[in-house]
């Protein structure tokens, strides 16, 4: 008893059922109201139309990109005279550049075999006189040495008007689909005709050099001057639930770098036998090309994760309602016992024929007795008179 005094004396054996109390409050309510709607709108506006929280989403897909340039040009250089120059000739891989770093005081300073990361070739061993004033490495490589000398005018102006294909195709493996930015076309020639415009030809793959050098935010004489790199992003955004599988790429530019160049060589040998090579240090134009994607569909489950957070801020909101009813308003107290009684079982009464309590009341009007039997114990010491001639009998409604 002790025991179970003392739990009860906590309150942990007590049990607490809701309580609806309608209170009111105005600006209380106008708030839950406010709340609610907000609440409603980002569930209906924002997580389910915007971002498609009814949807399983796919956010990795498989990407294969192939580019095609397409253009001729003639430069005229000194040490080549005109060249013309087609896709071969342009479109180079990158190579990373030199400096030369070989300064020294004795052999002793000169390895021989010694290569470096910036140096123009391997040591022999002999430090030998460079000028007045320095010393260097002799080395053996390439003669004459790079030249620094930095070119003053474009050579591929005629490089803006080239185009540049791009073929991309994406699969979202989760749900087992596939597409590509090449439109399916019964025109033979539209790939030739088309060029991309962002308003009237938005999925067309092919590009024009100056156009996407424009979009990009740069001038393409300063880029064709002394290079530069151009990153093209292909986004593609999937919805599997429309008719006909709405997917389509959508394509931005951003002019990552505004110079850039590397080297290329071309080797023969001379009549004498001995090896020669041409040295091209070239300034072009790099494309960076990166492809994103997402697909969604319907999906059971993340509906239901999006209705029941939807469910979960309307509860928050309550909560906080409660709150500042039931500890900021003015009339807190007055909330507080209205909303939190406590209730107790009432106790159980004695029988009256058990314990000498009131007489039975008799009458004298036939049936009364019996039908103020079905009648509660107000309505019985309220009893009508009687009818039945005599003077009227109030004893038991003044009692």
């Amino acid at each position: 008893m002790g025991s179970s005094g003392a739990w009860t004396g906590w309150g942990l054996l007590d049990y607490k059922t809701e309580k609806y109390v309608m209170t009111k409050n105005w600006r209380v309510g106008a708030l839950q109201r406010l709340l609610q709607l907000g609440v409603l709108v980002y569930m209906v506006g924002w997580a389910l139309l915007a971002k498609k929280g009814y949807q399983e989403q796919d956010l990795d897909p498989q990407v294969s990109v192939i580019t095609k340039l397409k253009g001729v040009s003639v430069t005229q250089i000194k040490e080549l005279g005109n060249r013309l120059w087609d896709v071969a000739d342009f479109v180079k891989p990158p190579q990373a550049p030199s400096i030369p770093l070989a300064n020294c005081w004795s052999d002793e300073d000169c390895p021989e075999g010694e290569t470096g990361t910036h140096s123009h070739g391997i040591k022999t061993g002999q430090c030998v006189i460079f000028n007045g004033t320095h010393r260097t490495c002799e080395i053996w490589g390439w003669c004459p040495v790079e030249s620094d000398t930095v070119p003053v005018k474009p050579l591929l102006v005629q490089a803006e008007n080239f185009t540049l294909f791009i073929k991309n195709t994406v699969t979202f493996s989760k749900f087992n689909f596939s597409k590509s930015n090449a439109l399916e076309t019964w025109d033979a020639t539209y790939f030739k005709r088309c060029r991309y415009d962002p308003r009237f030809s938005p999925y067309c793959p092919v590009f024009r050099i100056g156009d996407l050098v424009a979009m990009a935010g740069g001038v393409f004489e300063d880029l064709a001057l002394l290079g530069g790199a151009v990153g093209i992003h292909v986004h593609w955004d999937c919805d599997l639930d429309a008719v006909g599988s709405d997917c389509r790429p959508h394509y931005s530019f951003q002019l990552q770098e505004r110079s850039y160049n590397f080297r290329t060589a071309t080797h023969w040998r001379e009549a004498s036998g001995l090896e020669a090579r041409s040295l091209l240090k070239l300034y072009g134009i790099r494309f960076d090309i990166l492809v994103t994607g997402r697909a969604g569909k319907f999906g059971l489950i993340p509906t239901t994760i999006t209705l029941g957070t939807g469910a979960a801020w309307l509860g928050v909101i309550t909560f906080c309602c409660d709150l500042l009813l039931l500890y900021v308003d003015g009339e807190a107290h007055f909330y507080w016992s209205t909303k939190y009684e406590e209730a107790k079982a009432p106790k159980r009464t004695a029988n009256p024929e058990q314990t000498g309590g009131f007489p039975t009341p008799t009458s004298s009007c036939p049936g009364a007795l019996e039908g103020a039997r079905h009648l509660p114990p107000l309505l019985l010491l309220g009893a009508g008179r009687c009818q039945q001639g005599g003077p009227d009998t109030h004893s038991l409604a003044h009692s």
